[in-house]
């Protein structure tokens, strides 16, 4: 007879993910309600398993939510199965009964982490997960009608939050029953044993149903991305930094905000820096607010950031962010062979796409860590483009490297948004002078938290501003704006943000850490941006996968010279990069 559990991980796996699960520092807290444990144990097992085989993964699944077998109200399996010696032995250890239910009950709940050998055996999905939602949704009814909840309650429990998401067939009863449990560890599994762990999910007043849950959902962004599943790109060989012209399925105008739109994610795709922006920066923005009536007058503002690089107000041009320096740059400077170095930021491509440009493209190679070759660079090209340190890949080129491609009668473009997030920022090029062509854009949304102000600037030579300021409408940014470049570049400010470039430092090398740990993740080495890039071999699942843990990463098929194996992550704090270790964690095992 076919088994009843899913196919068995590689034990490997298994095993690095018990000791990952076991550290404190990975857990935020135990994954259970405030309302205190009451934890149902879902089991799938083969026809003679032993009795220790159920209870060592059984006592894995309880360390890994942070509970002990006292908290376990019942172990639930396949009716047909709950005759066992293996699993009625485990449960009698447990002081717990064995529920067993039919397998037409346990294929009308929806499992988040279905496989396809229980489903050809039973009809279900997933014995484990199935069993042990239905067990704890089964004791919140119980609750419940020892509670006499009022009538009006009572029919609010039949209808299901997520019709779409549930079989066409499924029975209406057992559907919301299912939706009152949450899912606090998916399947487990070893060589013939899987299980799950689920809880109830107390019945309140005027709730909606919940729907099942993996992970309980902390702060962050709205996320989410519209329409349709993520486009695969036509792939492009790092192999070699050939030059390249495009019109490919790259998708130029995804950027991280749309992963975090429509669901309540933690947001580890957009890099703008959290807690921000700080309370003395929304005071002096709040104190603008009684100026709106005036035109906006950017003289101030120019001048503080001239100061505060060194250099005259005529080489200092403010914008609304530093994606509207590349429409300008796009728009304003004759250029007849632009290159964009890449990977890296992509919209100024899609500036240059949009008036009709034939971009080239340097492809930067994954066995050279995305370190430029200036050599790669056509000597034709009349305007070049690069980051500082580079998005996605966080590599920080040496100054040296990116002024030896200056050329007369050629514009060269560092884009150093995050470079203010690099202490010290060693290897920028801003306030310099001496460098031919040399334009370098700065962003301040991504620091001090601005993404919604939109606020950046350029520093070019005097001609180069004149030319890009004929291109701007009149007063393009506004007096809140102008008032957060001033305060921003005040000492106090450079001296706030020297200090979170270093705590940056701090949390990227502890996330890097926590990374080096998980054998299918390859990191970029010398990360020195706010984020890091990492691969892993099919990584557009393991995102879809972090998503239903709560989690958003910015995917990384949409930058030229990457494909679908790669995600970029912003650096956060401890706290939250502990908990996504132990998603990523979850998330690599369900495709085990």
């Amino acid at each position: 007879m076919a088994p009843v559990g899913d196919a068995p991980c590689d034990p490997a796996a298994e095993e690095r993910h018990e000791e990952r699960a076991e550290r404190d520092d990975h857990c935020h807290g135990p994954l259970v309600p405030d309302r205190g444990p009451s934890a149902h144990l879902g089991v799938g097992a083969r026809p003679g398993t032993p009795v220790d085989e159920v209870l060592a993964l059984a006592d894995a699944v309880l360390r890994e939510a942070g509970l002990t077998r006292a908290d376990v109200r019942s172990l639930a399996t396949l009716d047909a199965r709950a005759p066992e010696p293996g699993l009625a032995g485990a449960a009698a250890l447990l002081g717990v009964p064995v529920r067993g239910f039919a397998a037409e009950e346990l294929a009308a709940v929806s499992v988040p982490h279905p496989s396809a050998l229980p489903l050809a055996a039973t009809g279900t999905a997933s014995v484990a997960e199935a069993a042990a939602l239905l067990a704890a949704a089964e004791a919140a009814l119980l609750v419940a009608e020892a509670a006499a909840l009022p009538a009006a309650e009572e029919a609010a429990l039949l209808v299901p939050a997520t019709e779409e998401a549930l079989p066409a067939a499924a029975d209406g009863a057992t559907r919301a029953r299912a939706e009152r449990a949450v899912l606090l560890v998916p399947k487990r599994k070893s060589p013939r044993v899987t299980c799950a762990l689920a809880a109830s999910v107390p019945f309140r007043p005027n709730e909606d149903a919940p729907g099942v849950r993996l992970l309980p959902l902390a702060h962050g962004y709205i996320a989410g991305e519209p329409g349709s599943p993520p486009t695969i790109p036509t792939p492009h060989t790092t192999a070699a930094m050939d030059m390249h012209t495009h019109t490919d399925a790259h998708d130029l105008r995804h950027h991280g905000d749309a992963e975090v739109r429509d669901d309540k994610l933690i947001d580890l795709a957009v890099n703008v820096r959290t807690n921000t922006p700080p309370d003395w920066l929304r005071e002096r923005i709040t104190d603008s607010l009684t100026g709106l009536a005036a035109y906006p007058d950017g003289r101030a503002a120019r001048a503080a950031v001239a100061e505060r690089h060194d250099l005259p107000s005529n080489r200092v041009l403010l914008t609304a962010g530093a994606a509207e320096a590349f429409v300008l740059l796009a728009r304003a400077l004759p250029v007849r062979r632009p290159v964009v170095v890449h990977p890296q930021f992509t919209e100024p491509e899609a500036a240059l796409r949009d008036v009709g440009h034939e971009v080239g493209r340097v492809l930067l190679r994954e066995e050279d860590g995305f370190l430029l070759d200036p050599a790669a660079v056509p000597e034709d090209a009349d305007l070049v483009v690069i980051g500082n340190p580079t998005n996605p890949t966080s590599v920080l080129h040496p100054a040296a490297s990116i002024a030896a491609l200056a050329r007369p009668g050629r514009i060269l473009v560092v884009d150093e948004a995050f470079m203010d997030a690099v202490p010290g920022e060693r290897e920028s090029l801003a306030g310099r002078t001496d460098v031919p062509g040399l334009v370098v854009l700065r962003s301040l949304t991504k620091t001090w938290g601005l993404a919604g102000l939109r606020i950046g600037y350029v520093l070019a030579e005097p001609d180069t501003v004149a030319a890009l300021e004929r291109a701007q409408p009149l007063w393009p940014v506004s007096t809140p704006a102008l008032v957060a470049a001033e305060a921003c570049m005040s000492r106090v400010a450079l001296a706030e943000a020297e200090h979170a470039a270093h705590r940056i430092g701090v949390e990227r090398a502890h996330l890097l850490a926590g990374l080096a740990e998980f054998d299918e993740v390859r990191t970029v080495e010398g990360s020195e941006g706010p984020f890091v890039l990492l691969r892993i071999d099919g990584a557009d699942v393991v995102r879809e996968r972090l998503r239903s843990l709560g989690f958003a990463a910015r995917r990384g098929d949409t930058f030229p010279g990457l494909d679908r194996n790669w995600l970029r992550l912003a650096v956060r704090e401890r706290a939250t990069t502990n908990r996504f270790l132990q998603a990523l964690d979850q998330a690599l095992l369900m495709g085990c």
